[in-house]
C-alpha cells in the first residue's frame, strides 16, 4: 500500500510546483503567500491588544518623529503630498486609470483581479479598523487631525495592494529576472515612502503600517492566485472541448 500511495504523492507535489496547469505553482506561491502574510498580521495584531513591548516602542518612535516633523518644512510639505495622494479616493482614481488601461489592452483576468484588490482591500481595512478600534496618536499640537481608527494603516494598505499589483503585472510580462525583480523593488520603495509619510506626519504607529503591509500582501496574494485559477480553469475547459485556447493571462 505504502509503494502505491509513493507514485502518488509525488505525482501530486510535481503538480503543485508545476507552471502549468489549473492548481500548479501560481496556487502554491499565492497560499503560501497567504499564510506568511496571516501569521505575520496576527503577531502583530496580537502585540498590540496585548500591549507587548512594541507598543512602547511605537510611541518612542511616534514622538521621535512627531519632533523632527515641526522642525524640516521642506521634508513635511514632500511627505503632505505624498500622504494626499494616497488617500482612499487617490488610491481609487490610481487604480480606475489601471483598470481602463488593462481592459484596453484586451485583459480580461487581470482588471478582475484589480477591483478585488484595490477596493476589495479598502473595505476589508475598514473591517479591521473597526474590529480592533486603536486610537491613534495623540500629540499637544497635531500636524494632522483624523478621528477615524488607527490600526492597521490604510494608507499603507493602500499603497501596498495597488503597487503590488502593478508589480505583478509588469513582472509577468518580464523578459528578463531584472524586469521580474525591479518592479517589486520600486513598489516596496514606493510602499515604504506612503507608511513613513503617515508616520511622519503623526497619524499612524509603526505597528499600523507593517501590520497594513501584511494585510496588503496577504489580500493581494488571494485576489491574484484566484483570478489566475480562473483563467487557468477557463483554459482547460477550452482544452478539453477541443476549442481554440487563448494565450494565458496570469
Amino acid at each position: 500500500m505504502t509503494n502505491e500511495r509513493l507514485p502518488r504523492l509525488h505525482r501530486f507535489a510535481a503538480a503543485r510546483f508545476s507552471p502549468e496547469g489549473e492548481y500548479g505553482l501560481h496556487l502554491t506561491a499565492g497560499v503560501a503567500m497567504l499564510l506568511l502574510a496571516m501569521a505575520v498580521f496576527a503577531h502583530m495584531a496580537g502585540a498590540v491588544v496585548a500591549g507587548a513591548p512594541i507598543t512602547q516602542l511605537d510611541v518612542e518612535v511616534a514622538n521621535w518623529l512627531h519632533a523632527h516633523a515641526r522642525t524640516n518644512e521642506g521634508l513635511r510639505g514632500f511627505l503632505l503630498l505624498v500622504t494626499h495622494m494616497h488617500s482612499t479616493p487617490g488610491i481609487l482614481i490610481m487604480a480606475a486609470l489601471a483598470g481602463i488601461w488593462l481592459y484596453r489592452k484586451g485583459h480580461r483576468y487581470w482588471p478582475i483581479a484589480l477591483v478585488a484588490s484595490v477596493p476589495g482591500g479598502q473595505i476589508l481595512n475598514v473591517l479591521l479598523k473597526h474590529t480592533f478600534e486603536r486610537a491613534r496618536p495623540h500629540f499637544a499640537e497635531p500636524l494632522l487631525e483624523l478621528g477615524t481608527y488607527s490600526f492597521p494603516s490604510g494608507h499603507a494598505m493602500g499603497a501596498t495592494v495597488l503597487y503590488g499589483f502593478l508589480a505583478c503585472y509588469a513582472a509577468c510580462h518580464a523578459r528578463s529576472w531584472a524586469g521580474r525583480v525591479l518592479p517589486f523593488v520600486l513598489a516596496a520603495l514606493m510602499v515604504a515612502t506612503v507608511a513613513f509619510s503617515r508616520m511622519y506626519l503623526g497619524v499612524h504607529y509603526l505597528s499600523d503600517v507593517l501590520a497594513a503591509f501584511a494585510e496588503g500582501c496577504g489580500w493581494l496574494a488571494i485576489c491574484i492566485t484566484g483570478a489566475a485559477t480562473l483563467n487557468r480553469r477557463r483554459r482547460a475547459r477550452e482544452g478539453r472541448a477541443g476549442a481554440p485556447v487563448e494565450r494565458q493571462e496570469i
